[in-house]
């Protein structure tokens, strides 16, 4: 467990989900059924900052990206990618998929946005989720999302239809069916051709389940507190 890395506060939700604060400030989410974090320890927002907009988004080089992520949970990396839409007046189309969303109540205390300086987007962060399942929501006029309420095993994806992919699910240790390999033949099939899959995973299963469905597989420096993380691009 990793609670002696963290700081809990006093809010949790029925099931035991509690808020904490990860090294950087930032909140994170425990799961005590898991015993597993939403975000790393040692930092939620540099992690996200790290691993899917600097290693992720920030390389697709257009004015228009299709944003597939898998494993929304707070919305971090929606907002953050949200933010960056405005800044360099890129469109971005942002599909979520999520099977246990987290609470309006808990989404509303967490400090993201005060920590970056950002606080005028906590209108649209509100709107991330409380946008209906299944319906496409504009929040700007470079932002829009959808979001699904199944698993990813479930869910149909259209071949060639994202441009990149931010793979942000539970951990191996805690979900093992969702680094399954069939999970990731499904996502390269709907990765437009040059597209990325990003995660702060790096165990070497994942990079030779990556390589054996098409993806050429480049292990970068990690965030702050992990060694490296995993890009993936299709070829």
């Amino acid at each position: 467990m990793l609670t002696d890395l963290v700081k809990e506060t006093n809010m949790s939700k029925p099931n035991g989900i509690t808020i904490v604060t990860t090294k950087d400030g930032s909140h994170s989410l425990y799961v005590p059924s898991l015993d597993e974090h939403y975000h790393s320890h040692n930092g939620s927002i540099q992690e996200a900052l790290h691993v899917f907009i600097e290693a992720g988004l920030k390389q697709i080089q257009d004015s228009s990206i299709k944003i597939l992520e898998v494993g929304f949970g707070t919305g971090l990396n929606a907002i953050l990618s949200l933010i960056y839409s405005a800044e360099s007046n890129i469109k971005l189309r942002y599909t979520g998929i999520e099977t246990n969303p987290v609470s309006i109540d808990v989404i509303k205390k967490l400090n993201y946005l005060t920590l970056i300086g950002e606080t005028n987007f906590e209108g649209d962060f509100l709107k991330l989720h409380e946008a209906k399942w299944g319906e496409e929501i504009i929040i700007s006029d470079k932002f829009s999302i959808i979001k699904h309420q199944k698993k990813v095993q479930e869910i149909s994806l259209a071949k060639e239809s994202h441009d990149i992919i931010f793979y942000d699910a539970f951990g191996p240790r805690a979900q093992k069916e969702m680094w399954d390999k069939t999970i990731f033949q499904k996502l390269y099939d709907t990765l437009s051709p040059n597209g990325i899959l990003v995660t702060y995973c790096a165990m070497g299963q994942l990079k030779r389940d990556l390589k054996s469905v098409g993806f050429k597989v480049e292990s970068l420096p990690g965030p702050p507190g992990k060694r490296e993380m995993t890009r993936a691009i299709k070829l």
